[in-house]
């Protein structure tokens, strides 16, 4: 009997389960007659054609360089500085004429920001097919009587000296650093920002430029309008001068990219000038045998570096200079430097190392032009009144020492 019951309720459920089956589908049907259902292609069942070609894909747009879009029409900034503008003024020279370009000639102040052409390697003040020398020197008489007005009268001792002494570590942290770039376009208005608030401004120094320091100090004079009141190695104060009014300097657009470096021609040649090739592989194996001069720290201070070099030239006839840990690019920049400031031949850079030749009819320098490690600031027909007590107070000591910094990098 029990059997028998069991068996009776299976088939019941049986029976129930089915018609819940035709109830749904029921519903289905009548859902997708009523309201028009229609399953997504995820649902539908797939016939590929195989004479249907596959969809081709979309070409690459064409490159086009960031300054060839048009995205405002804003009017040009007219600057009236009267200089070239380029990236770097003190590691290019206009002298030295580059063999290529590496990209288009694009403005790297972006697109209508500026209405001097850029030539791909700077943006002159003189159309280059119009400019003439007569030009040139109109502008130049226009740069000195804009920084004579500016500095106005010179600075007396006291003045310098409460200057420097607001521009030390201990009383602001208010500073422009200098790099391995140099003193970039866009650091022009970086020491003006800063000269809204302060009459002068520390500036730090590091790296490739500071092998030559003259042109770094001649460079930011000339750019700023400014005058330097201090220097300690690669620490320097640059003033703004009396008549300075920051509401009234002119206009100095930003580039909103590095531009990239020109083609330059070879460093290293095959063969050294009036050498074989033998004898120009025999000279690389003798320099990079020979001891190191010195060894050179990354982003430190090199001002020193060419009195050495100069120095080694009067007993050896070849230099090796350990660059390892600093990039090609900077060890190369100072090679060059090096050849064109002490002056010498370049042998080689292998393994990171810059070796340099004296050459035959090597003459040392007679005068030198580079700049002491401090430079006095001081002039006594400033202060008449205190023109005995200076001098009895400065008789013997050389140099800044009382406002020099205490590091010298």
């Amino acid at each position: 009997m029990l059997h028998f019951f069991s068996r009776q309720k299976k088939q019941i459920l049986s029976l129930s389960s089915t018609r819940r089956l035709f109830s749904t589908a029921a519903a289905a049907s009548n859902l997708y007659s009523k309201y028009s259902f229609v399953p997504p292609p995820s649902l539908k069942p797939q016939n590929p054609n195989p004479t249907q070609s596959p969809p081709k894909k979309q070409p690459k747009p064409r490159y086009r360089p960031p300054s060839s879009l048009d995205r405002t029409g804003e009017k040009p900034v007219q600057s009236k500085l009267p200089f070239d503008f380029r990236f770097s003024y003190t590691e290019s020279s206009p002298e030295v004429r580059p063999i290529g370009l590496r990209e288009p000639k694009y403005s790297p102040f972006g697109p209508g920001k500026l209405d001097r052409v850029w030539t791909g390697v700077c943006a002159p003040i003189v159309d280059p097919k119009v400019g003439s020398p007569e030009d040139e020197e109109i502008v130049e008489e226009k740069r000195r009587v804009a920084i004579e007005r500016i500095q106005g009268e010179a600075l007396t001792n006291a003045e310098r000296k409460a200057l420097v002494e607001r521009c030390q570590r201990h009383k602001t942290k208010r500073q422009v650093n200098l790099g391995r770039d140099g003193l970039t376009h866009n650091m022009l208005n970086d020491i003006h920002n800063n000269w809204k608030h302060a009459e002068a401004v520390r500036i730090k120094c590091m790296g490739v430029p500071t092998v030559d320091m003259k042109n770094v100090c001649y460079q930011l004079e000339d750019k700023t309008f400014g005058k330097i009141i201090h220097r300690h190695g690669g620490l320097l104060v640059l003033y703004r001068g009396r008549n300075y009014h920051p509401k009234k300097r002119h206009v100095i657009p930003l580039m909103l990219w590095k531009p990239h470096e020109p083609v330059y021609p070879r460093l290293i040649k095959t063969t050294i000038d009036g050498l074989s090739i033998e004898e120009t592989k025999e000279m690389r194996k003798r320099g990079l045998a020979v001891p190191a001069l010195t060894k050179l720290a990354k982003n430190g201070y090199y001002g020193s570096l060419v009195p050495m070099v100069r120095d080694a030239f009067l007993t050896e006839e070849l230099v090796r200079i350990d660059s390892k840990g600093l990039p090609k690019s900077d060890y190369k920049k100072i090679g060059c430097k090096l050849r064109d400031l002490v002056p010498c031949i370049l042998v080689t850079f292998d393994k990171e190392q810059i070796v340099v030749w004296r050459g035959k009819n090597y003459k040392p320098s007679e005068n030198g032009f580079f700049l002491t490690e401090r430079e006095p600031f001081d002039h006594f027909s400033n202060d008449s009144d205190n023109h005995e007590h200076e001098n009895e107070s400065r008789e013997g000591i050389t140099g800044d020492s009382d406002y020099d910094s205490g590091d010298s990098d």
